[in-house]
């Protein structure tokens, strides 16, 4: 009798097991980041990429205009992807760009605008991540449209054609 109960048990375990599982997978609760927002932007202080002079945030971003803070690292392959995007939103004169240097070598870096071009007005050193982590990054790339020193909108991950003229649109 009790060789007969055995296997609708384990078929009853499984069964319960599945529905829940598969239960979950359509549970729309999973964390998803807000990209848009309107949050001030974080007041750091960091070295300037080329003079490795300290600057402070508050130098960098002024009131009425418009910045993109975009993070990125020359070992980062999507940051080589989209740096072309970057050169050519340069060419927009409404944005200013500003890059934020991510746990990276300086030479590589630097032979990576060489190789590819200086998007930036600016460029700031986050040797050991701290700065990206006050702005709320996951990773690189990761860029932050900025409008009188609060963030508009954070695009995770890299740029591509259709972000870019998103921006162009919300920088008209």
């Amino acid at each position: 009798m009790n060789n007969k109960k055995l296997p609708f048990l384990l078929i009853l375990i499984f069964g319960f097991t599945f529905i829940i599982f598969y239960k979950s997978l359509e549970d729309s609760s999973i964390y998803t980041p807000d990209t848009n927002l309107e949050k001030e932007i974080p007041v750091f202080n960091a070295k300037n990429f080329f003079s490795k002079e300290n600057i402070n945030s508050s130098n960098i971003f002024k009131l009425d205009k418009i910045y993109l803070l975009n993070i990125w690292s020359s070992w980062c392959v999507p940051c080589r992807q989209e740096h072309p995007l970057l050169m050519n939103l340069n060419l927009h004169n409404k944005v200013n760009i500003i890059g934020m240097n991510y746990k990276d070598d300086l030479k590589n870096a630097n032979n990576f605008l060489k190789e590819l071009g200086n998007p930036y007005n600016e460029i700031f050193l986050d040797l050991d991540g701290t700065i990206a982590i006050e702005w709320g990054a996951y990773g690189v790339p990761e860029s932050f449209l900025i409008h009188n020193n609060k963030i508009i909108k954070k695009y995770i991950g890299p740029l591509n054609d259709k972000l870019i003229d998103e921006i162009k649109l919300l920088v008209k």
